[in-house]
């Protein structure tokens, strides 16, 4: 599990939820009975901390979203690097919104996918905000 984020340290506090997001989610994936949505609601939330973390470290303004195309949309207009996934991630939009609001119902999940992507996306993240700092 990732370290406390210094307080204060918005991208690090980010960068700790979104690890945290993908423990639950990698932890919730082999509970019985747990659906794709919710394991859908945290990989959504794993990419759009990691994203918001490597916005936050390099000075870029974002408001509070789900829209994961439109935060990767923002890396892309100030010419940072894009993560891994970047061509499918736009798929785990509707798990934010349907989770949150109780709707268990979306299903269709690529798990294998989800979870050969998401270390990997974090371990981008971390290294954009170590060339960032």
């Amino acid at each position: 599990m990732a370290e406390p984020a210094p307080s204060g340290d918005v991208a690090q506090i980010l960068l700790a939820a979104a690890e945290q997001n993908l423990a639950a989610c990698e932890a919730l994936a082999e509970a019985p009975g747990i659906g794709d949505a919710i394991v859908g609601f945290h990989a959504q939330q794993a990419v759009e901390n990691a994203i918001q973390a490597v916005l936050s470290r390099n000075g870029v303004e974002f408001r509070r979203t789900h829209d994961l195309p439109l935060l990767l949309d923002l890396l892309h207009d100030r010419q940072l690097p894009a993560p891994p996934g970047a061509d499918w991630l736009d798929e785990l939009n509707p798990y934010a919104a349907e989770a949150r609001h109780g709707v268990p119902g979306t299903v269709g999940l690529d798990r294998p996918k989800v979870f050969t992507t998401l270390p990997a996306l974090l371990q981008w993240a971390r290294a954009q905000l170590r060339g960032a700092a």
